[in-house]
């Protein structure tokens, strides 16, 4: 059995022809599953550590590049996650999954599941919180207000100004110019990229004064569904309909 991928929007359809072509997107997806006491790079279900997070399109798991969002800078600058911090009683902890997505994607779903609960070996953890954006920390398409209550899938919650952020992923990544394209334009087939990250912070109290606390449980599921959209769709010149022989 083989493997393949390709460049570009996947179209699907039973009628690519005439007034009633009915052929659509398909919907892409990609997740990653994160055990946080996992601090492997490069194995299976490795969760990151301080100021690391970790790649969803490395398999197994392995640590990833934040960048910060530019979509005139080449080579993309390196973003800096926040470190594991502690003080004499509390600290904060930050673990997350970045997403690398064709630029101007469509976000149709953000599913975040606490499969394990957060525990430490000191210490009481506080409210877990989640951010889904462009960028270390912020909440460009979505946010949960607790992901360490209960397990199972959390409430991503979304403004009106955070769906219209997803209907449209940003311009964060410029790239070296693809085989279909070049010079970071704004075609899907363009140098640029999006990226989708989402960034667990992990407040505490700590149990022992000023030392820092070390994740004993927790395990997530991250997944972003998403559609490649093309701008060209529809026109006979750049894009025709059907096969032309």
């Amino acid at each position: 059995m083989g493997r393949a991928t390709f460049e570009g929007p996947i179209l699907a359809g039973d009628n690519r022809f005439g007034p009633l072509r009915n052929v659509g997107y398909s919907v892409l997806v990609q997740d990653a599953t994160l055990i946080l006491t996992n601090t492997a790079n490069g194995t299976v279900n490795y969760g990151g550590g301080s100021g690391q997070f970790v790649n969803a399109n490395g398999i197994p798991n392995v640590n990833a590049v934040v960048y910060t969002p530019s979509s005139t800078v080449f080579p993309p600058a390196a973003a800096t996650i926040t470190a594991d911090s502690v003080s004499t009683t509390t600290g904060t902890l930050y673990r997350g999954v970045v997403f690398y997505l064709p630029y101007g994607s469509t976000i149709t779903d953000l599913l975040l599941d606490t499969n394990v609960a957060i525990t430490l070996d000191n210490g009481t953890v506080g409210t877990v919180t989640a951010k889904v954006g462009n960028a270390f920390n912020v909440a460009t398409y979505g946010n949960v207000t607790s992901m360490n209550a209960a397990t199972g899938r959390n409430t991503v919650v979304q403004t009106g100004a955070q769906l219209l952020s997803a209907s449209s992923t940003s311009a964060d990544i410029t790239n070296p110019p693809s085989q279909y394209g070049g010079g970071g334009g704004t075609s899907p087939y363009s140098s640029l990229m999006s990226q989708v990250v989402v960034t667990l912070t992990i407040p505490y109290t700590a149990g022992v004064s000023g030392t820092l606390s070390v994740i004993t449980a927790g395990t997530f599921t991250f997944a972003v569904r998403y559609i490649q959209l093309d701008p060209n769709i529809g026109n006979n010149t750049t894009y025709p309909y059907g096969n032309f022989d």
